[in-house]
């Protein structure tokens, strides 16, 4: 079987000194993607920072680094997955701007609200996925159902019966953030077994859960998602180098388990998209 590798290289709060190699403005993100595309990542996930290191959904940050990508690096097919939040203080217009004027071909859809770490909300109201899921339907962008917790399995099912989603679905399954479900193999088996058949998916675990999170999702047949956005560590002690690094990792697991690392093309036949 073929696997997708999605690589988040920076996402919205590790800074240069919880490691020095993350990579923070658009030329850096641009380097990092196309290292991680020649590695075997089949999807990027972007999330953008501000000029001070923090995560924004600046629209002029996401159209500057797509720029740079398609200039720098014509031959580079990736899919472009863009996250609808990147900042948990953004209007809820802010959140999509991007997707309306650069229309990637995935998107976030983080399927209900939950408290950010024990210290912040993040919300994402009914009005705002109803919205966001029909914007995603007019300008052709696949929404990526993000899920921390059971119940928000449970919200993607509604509004799949409401149309604001359409099946099949793909489904990124976040384990490990504080406030969701922890990264452990019990809650990926039960998650799982929750989706609806004929969706895709894929998981992720934060910090110390993303190795067995990435063995556990190779093992039950769905694909991967690695990158400094989820953990910037290695192994115990030892940061990661890059993004690239962490791709290669995941690649060898996928080929010792007897699978194929998907390109951009075959990830776009899994998920039904259009180049």
């Amino acid at each position: 079987m073929k696997t997708m590798i999605t690589v988040a290289p920076t996402g919205a709060w590790p800074k240069k000194q919880n490691n020095p190699n993350i990579p923070m403005t658009p030329q850096e993100i641009v380097n990092d993607v196309y290292d991680c595309w020649k590695a075997g990542a089949a999807v990027a996930h972007l999330h953008m920072r501000d000029d001070e290191g923090n995560g924004t959904m600046d629209v002029r940050k996401f159209r500057e680094t797509m720029k740079l990508l398609r200039e720098q690096h014509p031959d580079c097919d990736i899919v472009i997955n863009m996250t609808t939040s990147g900042d948990i203080y953004a209007t809820d217009e802010t959140r999509v701007e991007h997707v309306k004027e650069l229309k990637p071909e995935l998107a976030s859809f983080d399927c209900g609200s939950m408290n950010w770490q024990h210290n912040a909300l993040f919300i994402n109201s009914p009005q705002f996925l109803e919205m966001s899921g029909k914007l995603f339907q007019e300008v052709g962008v696949k929404p990526e159902i993000e899920i921390f917790d059971a119940g928000m399995v449970y919200n993607s099912l509604y509004y799949v019966k409401k149309g604001v989603l359409q099946a099949p679905c793909h489904y990124q399954f976040v384990l490990g953030a504080a406030g969701g479900s922890a990264a452990t193999v019990e809650n990926l088996v039960y998650l799982k077994s929750l989706i609806p058949e004929g969706s895709t998916w894929s998981a992720l675990g934060i910090g110390k859960g993303h190795v067995p999170i990435l063995l556990t999702a190779i093992a039950l047949g769905g694909h991967v998602r690695v990158g400094m956005e989820d953990n910037v560590m290695f192994g115990p002690g030892q940061l990661a180098e890059s993004n690239r690094q962490l791709v290669e990792r995941a690649a060898q697991l996928v080929r010792l388990a007897g699978n194929e690392v998907a390109t951009p093309d075959e990830a776009r036949e899994i998920l039904g998209l259009k180049k």
